[in-house]
């Protein structure tokens, strides 16, 4: 791996980011003239996102990151301080499980295997990378949340849904404990997207349902969601924090 330390360009770090809306977060960023490291449970798949983005690793990297270990975030600030990136000025926390057991069925288990990854995550990732920017006077965080966790969900699962909720929840008490070091923490709702993995979670049939009580009649757009994460990173965006930001296609609104 080449590291070019006077590589110009702010730092983000971004979960889940391997594959899905996290990937598109990612490439946004990058886009935009992040350098950015990628994260993932799957290493190996983050780090090959990474390279598409570019194949010399200087401004992409990936990392294998476990969002339910609370160590697994230090341990990312360390190899980040390792490669003369710094402390992030921007966090993403997307990594998310997402399961349509009914709700009369999800075990026990289950249900704390989807709340370890999207809530506890978010919570560490919050906690961890938050201190971090605290210290340093300046950051800007984006929990990934979703339209489940404003209506109850329809086509997710409860204990995604609950996750979602309370990922709302954790943006507003994130924001109100950092704001007076300099750090926002905003939250996306993003309804049903357009997503490989939203078409193989939901039977066609099923999705061609969903998609006609949409009221703009077609899934949502990941690049847009992505675009509007890359909107709350900027630095101008001093004066929105706490807040979440409705993208679901009029499926809920107020």
């Amino acid at each position: 791996m080449v590291i070019d330390l006077e590589l110009p360009g702010p730092v983000a770090l971004v979960t889940g980011a391997a594959s899905g809306l996290g990937r598109e977060i990612a490439a946004a960023l990058h886009a935009a003239g992040y350098r950015v490291l990628l994260t993932d449970r799957d290493g190996a798949a983050a780090r090959d996102a990474a390279l598409t983005l570019d194949p010399d690793a200087r401004s992409a990297c990936g990392l294998a990151l476990d969002v339910a270990d609370k160590a697994a975030f230090a341990a990312a600030l360390a190899q980040l301080a390792e490669m003369g990136w710094g402390v992030p000025r921007v966090l993403v926390n997307n990594a998310a499980l997402t399961l349509t057991t009914p709700v009369m069925q999800i075990s026990p288990e289950e249900f704390s295997r989807v709340t370890e990854v999207n809530l506890r995550g978010t919570f560490l990732g919050c906690q961890v990378i938050g201190a971090a920017m605290a210290d340093a006077g300046y950051g800007r965080i984006v929990n990934v949340a979703s339209l489940a966790g404003q209506n109850g969900g329809t086509a997710s699962g409860a204990h995604y849904a609950a996750s979602k909720a309370g990922i709302l929840t954790l943006t507003k008490v994130f924001a109100r404990a950092l704001a007076a070091q300099g750090v926002t923490v905003n939250a996306v709702a993003p309804g049903p997207l357009d997503l490989p993995s939203v078409h193989a979670m939901v039977p066609p049939e099923r999705l061609a349902q969903i998609v006609q009580t949409i009221p703009v009649q077609r899934l949502g757009d990941p690049a847009f969601i992505a675009r509007t994460v890359v909107l709350l990173a900027d630095e101008a965006a001093a004066s929105v924090t706490g807040a979440a930001w409705d993208l679901n296609g009029g499926l809920f609104m107020r």
